[in-house]
């Protein structure tokens, strides 16, 4: 039998009250999306006008305007469209110790991601933005949940989470992950729902990591599990699959294998919450006598809620562990956002629709078929249509202004006058399979780096995503001067490969816990390039306007240049 969480009624009345509190305040903006967006900005520009940014950008003369139309229009003209490498040069000011640069003070945190170079973004998050986007948020994000799940919290939390804290800017800043800083300023109210300490999530050696993770939650009775990327639930499921003996040893006399690295400090605090459970022992092998394979649906037989993401690339990934969890499990949508950008909830659960929160931060569209114009007509969030699709800009509470996701999103509908959406896909040049966001500039440096190591120039090259298989293809046209094709092809893919894990963190983690598999490898016939084009003009792409990208998520440009591998060219892995 699992004991009962204490003080759970006290828990759900308190996530319940602060919750319904975000969420009144948001139904009473969103019936004019126009005006809140309006007094969103006016409040972000009005904070830094006299930082180096807002006076560089004019923020002053912009807040003089008199009607919303006419504030948006100045925003606009004289405030470009941004990349993360537009504000690189601030933020480095930042984290050397200068305030007032883009945003009034200094972050409390930096949240590292995946840039498009060589070099990870530092993203800076503000006390404001946490409070008021974040802390907020997560309190209607809890409510929502537990109004379609009351017994969410019955039992425990399977939080799947970052380090709060990898290092420290040159000024002594802190970096790391907003999930780990999250998790770590948890009530202490609320910390007995949860199934581990935090210090868990400082064990580097991902198998250990997993394995942790699973050692403390398969004696326990999960009724939620947050876990933003779903292949993590695959893995999940392998460590258990792998490491069945260990699990039912550990759980029996109340211990963590030694095989595993895992810090002794960490090993000490997880043992705390642990002893010997010879009876919930015994019920796990029985399970694996009666089923073979052991699922979580029978292990974890109330789980009530997984809060994953579901759009995109993701769903896949989803649908291949979905039936393994209990029937009446509801999927909960995480919402669309990222390092950078907080940008709703999802109000509804059963449902992937993110509602934008106009009233917390400031919007702006291009329509996707309208991106590579040279002036494309920008759209705010009132005027977005259902059923179109749009590139996503949006400006935050820390510095980030006219930011271009370089993601597709789809209006699906409206909550009152705020949109709702739904991420496709990301833009033109990154490739994100299951959370990755590889760039096409690093692919092609790490090709450029691996030619420079074997001395070899390629005469063409390309990558492709496949997504059912969590891989990329890389395809390499050689000069007829090289000998032995396959072999070489083999030898830069592994260079490639690693010089990706250096390049990004997000490619990194995704290979070392195997969600990402190895690369494979493709020798291409004697002018694949121009026979490719070729084809393509013949079906009625213009010569002038004809563009390749070198990574690709595309099927039908993939299928072609599968037929343009040379015949002494199979399919090999590293």
């Amino acid at each position: 039998m699992h004991k009962k969480t204490p003080g759970l009624w006290k828990i759900k009345l308190g996530l319940g009250i602060v919750g319904n509190i975000e969420l009144l305040k948001m139904k009473m903006k969103s019936g004019n999306a126009q005006k809140a967006q309006e007094k969103t900005l006016r409040k972000f520009l009005t904070k830094s006008k006299d930082t180096v940014y807002g006076k560089e950008h004019h923020f002053e003369e912009i807040l003089k305007a008199k009607t919303a139309d006419e504030l948006f229009k100045k925003y606009q003209e004289n405030v470009p469209i941004n990349q993360y490498t537009d504000f690189e040069p601030y933020i480095e000011r930042h984290k050397n110790g200068e305030e007032n640069v883009l945003f009034s003070g200094k972050p409390i945190i930096y949240l590292t991601t995946s840039g498009t170079t060589s070099k990870p973004k530092w993203i800076p998050l503000t006390q404001e933005y946490y409070d008021e986007v974040y802390k907020k948020l997560n309190q209607l994000w809890f409510a929502t949940a537990l109004k379609f799940r009351p017994k969410a919290c019955d039992g425990k939390n399977l939080s799947i989470v970052g380090k709060a804290l990898e290092g420290y800017a040159p000024d002594g800043t802190p970096y790391g992950s907003v999930s780990g800083l999250s998790h770590k300023g948890i009530p202490k109210f609320m910390k007995p729902i949860y199934s581990a300490p935090y210090e868990l999530f400082h064990i580097t050696d991902y198998k250990a990591r997993y394995y942790a993770i699973m050692r403390m939650a398969i004696e326990q009775n999960i009724t939620w599990i947050v876990s933003v990327n779903p292949s993590t639930l695959i893995e999940m499921q392998n460590n258990l699959n792998e490491f069945w003996d260990d699990y039912v040893n550990d759980v029996e006399n109340g211990t963590i294998s030694d095989k595993f690295l895992i810090d002794d400090y960490i090993r000490e605090a997880l043992l705390k919450g642990i002893q010997p459970n010879p009876e919930r022992a015994e019920e796990l092998r029985q399970l694996k006598l009666k089923h073979g394979t052991v699922l979580p649906k029978h292990y974890w037989p109330n789980l009530q809620i997984i809060s994953v993401w579901m759009c995109g690339n993701t769903n896949v990934y989803l649908n291949k562990v979905k039936d393994s969890f209990p029937e009446n499990t509801l999927f909960q949508e995480f919402a669309y956002f990222s390092s950078e950008c907080r940008s709703g909830n999802v109000l509804n659960p059963p449902d992937k629709d993110t509602t934008l929160f106009c009233h917390k931060l400031y919007f702006e569209f291009i329509k996707a078929e309208d991106n590579e114009l040279p002036n494309p007509r920008i759209y705010q969030a009132h005027e977005l249509e259902v059923g179109e699709r749009y590139f996503f800009i949006f400006t935050n509470p820390s510095g980030l202004y006219r930011y271009n996701m370089n993601d597709i999103i789809e209006c699906t509908g409206k909550y009152n006058d705020f949109p709702k959406i739904q991420f496709i896909q990301k833009g033109n040049g990154i490739i994100s399979l299951t959370g990755e966001k590889l760039s096409e500039r690093q692919f092609i440096d790490a090709i450029h780096e691996a030619e420079k190591e074997i001395g070899v120039s390629l005469k063409f090259f390309v990558g492709f995503a496949d997504l059912e298989a969590s891989l990329y293809h890389f395809y390499y046209e050689f000069p007829e001067t090289v000998e032995n094709k396959i072999e070489t092809g083999q030898k830069i893919t592994q260079i490639v490969d690693e010089k990706m894990k250096e390049f990004n963190k997000e490619y990194f983690d995704k290979r070392g816990t195997n969600r990402l598999k190895n690369p494979i490898t493709h020798i291409l016939q004697e002018e694949s390039f121009e026979t490719f084009k070729a084809r393509c003009i013949d079906l009625g792409y213009r010569d002038g306007q004809f563009k390749l990208n070198l990574l690709m998520q595309d099927e039908k440009r993939h299928a072609m240049f599968k037929e343009l591998i040379a015949t002494h060219g199979e399919f090999t892995t590293p």
